[in-house]
């Protein structure tokens, strides 16, 4: 049975790092996954992964959706070394459930805003691949956690938001995005989600501001009218 850590060392190489694994229940393995035991989920290590995918081909070619396409090269190319297979949360639709599959790997609980939240890094998790096994992995039992949420009683993420995006039941996708596209906008548009900043949680591991700015940038761009 091998060792997570094996993987979680295969993995840092390239600027990513393993947010844990889980085995499939024996009703899950079917169709793509039914030659599944085990899947491990990758995503960046923090602005050391940043620094890395900003240094790449990807990053530097003036194409579209250069994160995605980095991501599936470097998973594609770990799939094929350590033999497992490469699975997306850009892939779809059928989307595979990435944000199931987290709370199953690690201590996660959904926070206000509605994104998941660690106990130790906030709101700073993000998945950019998972590796499927056909072997069973030496998965280490969760350490059980309580949400930070329940002990935060101020609830600062609810009340940074400019326009009120979030209410701890709904997300405004419309006026989050209308308030990116204006002047006024400029603070999140820069730096990053204020309502995600403004949580205590993980606050040493929120996303420097280039890194924020592609990534809203992004979200932007994908609700602009084709």
């Amino acid at each position: 049975m091998r060792a997570l850590a094996t993987i979680a060392a295969a993995v840092e190489v390239h600027g990513l790092v393993v947010h844990g694994a889980f085995d499939l229940y024996d009703d899950e393995r079917r169709g793509e996954l039914a030659r599944v035991a085990s899947v491990a989920l990758l995503g960046l290590a923090g602005r050391r992964g940043w620094a890395t995918f900003s240094a790449s081909p990807e990053a530097e070619d003036g194409a579209a959706d250069p994160l995605d396409r980095w991501s599936r090269r470097v998973v594609d190319d770990l799939a094929a070394g350590l033999g497992a297979r490469a699975l997306y949360p850009f892939e779809g639709p059928p989307h595979w459930p990435f944000q199931r599959w987290a709370r199953r790997a690690e201590p996660m609980h959904v926070s206000p805003l509605g994104l998941l939240i660690h106990p130790v890094d906030g709101l700073w998790r993000g998945y950019r691949g998972a590796l499927a096994f056909a072997e069973s992995l030496a998965v280490p039992p969760i350490r059980a956690a309580v949400s930070p949420c329940e002990t935060c009683l101020a609830r600062p993420c609810l009340s940074a938001c400019p326009v009120g995006a979030f209410t701890g039941a709904s997300y405004d996708v419309a006026a989050c995005a209308a308030h990116l596209g204006r002047a006024a906008g400029r603070a999140c548009m820069e730096g990053g989600c204020l309502a995600r900043r403004a949580c205590p949680v993980g606050a040493e591991r929120a996303q420097e501001p280039r890194e924020a700015a592609f990534h809203m940038q992004a979200f932007l761009a994908a609700r602009r009218p084709a």
